[in-house]
């Protein structure tokens, strides 16, 4: 990758974040506190574990089963991150891991970008929020996403999905009223809680559709341009394993290695020890050194 390309995606990863700390800094005891901080902190947590675990490893991959009212409420959850429907969210990206970095592929950043320090921001635009704008490349949810769109329960909770962001941002600002007493604490509470939580986890989980396809490490030897990307493993709560998880996308597990963290993996962990979700799709070791080996002899 090019000198530009490398530095327009630290820019695109660094500066959100920096952003948000700034405004922590500049405007505390102002526009923000401690409760408005934990509000972040939680809706985060709950709305990010429904994309993570809801909508991409439960109903995306299936990597796990667990009884209809949970899958319910993670696709609940998952709706209040403010990134689209559910059904249209898991037919976008199973077409990403049919036609991963190729004609087809709904977010690649590199397809059809062009080359250079301009070329790397259109790529990085298009598969962090500029797909979302065009209808080239979406998947059709019929074929992509059946047994969603045949699930009355799923169905529903895709239609009432404007409702569903409305709650998103109205139970922080419910919090910061109820903590403080005063508008001032429902209107913090709905910045930090609702807009800024927004804007951060967007922000993180379009990094893994742009700089998890541009620069990191790999391990296996695959066809696409998938890559670990560990200083963004915490805050995407594991989903920065992104070459692993194109390596085995049945996986629950992400961080395939210890050092690897995973948190939600972690948390599908201690729901299968409170019986609340089973068969959880985990790869053996044996077959993650068979893999490994079969990429050595394609490298050497």
């Amino acid at each position: 990758m090019t000198r530009a390309a490398k530095i327009s995606n630290l820019l695109a990863v660094v500066l959100p974040p920096t952003i948000v700390l700034l405004a922590i800094i500049v405007f505390w005891g102002d526009v923000v506190g401690v409760h408005d901080l934990v509000g972040f902190a939680i809706m985060y947590a709950l709305t990010g574990f429904g994309v993570t675990v809801g909508f991409h490893r439960l109903l995306t991959h299936r990597s796990f089963q667990t009884s209809k009212p949970v899958e319910y409420l993670f696709a609940i959850l998952g709706s209040m991150a403010v990134q689209g429907p559910v059904i249209h969210w898991v037919a976008d990206h199973r077409k990403h891991h049919a036609h991963t970095d190729e004609e087809g592929d709904p977010h690649s950043p590199h397809l059809g970008a062009g080359k250079g320090i301009a070329g790397a921001f259109r790529g990085l635009a298009h598969a962090h929020v500029g797909w979302l704008l065009t209808d080239q490349g979406r998947a059709e949810r019929r074929k992509y996403a059946r047994d969603l769109v045949e699930d009355r329960g799923m169905r529903r909770i895709n239609r009432n999905f404007p409702w569903l962001v409305l709650v998103g941002l109205a139970l922080p600002a419910a919090v910061g009223f109820a903590l403080t007493g005063s508008y001032k604490g429902a209107l913090t509470g709905l910045l930090w809680g609702g807009f800024m939580r927004v804007f951060l986890l967007h922000h993180i989980t379009w990094s893994i559709n742009s700089v998890c396809h541009f620069f990191g490490r790999r391990r296996f030897d695959l066809t696409d341009k998938s890559t670990n990307v560990w200083w963004l493993a915490l805050p995407s709560l594991g989903e920065a394993w992104h070459h692993n998880h194109h390596a085995f996308p049945r996986s629950a597990v992400h961080g395939l290695k210890r050092i690897e963290p995973d948190p939600s993996e972690w948390l599908i962990w201690a729901l299968e020890k409170l019986g609340v979700v089973w068969n959880v799709v985990r790869i053996a070791p044996e077959r993650q050194e068979a893999k490994l080996a079969s990429s050595q002899l394609v490298l050497d």
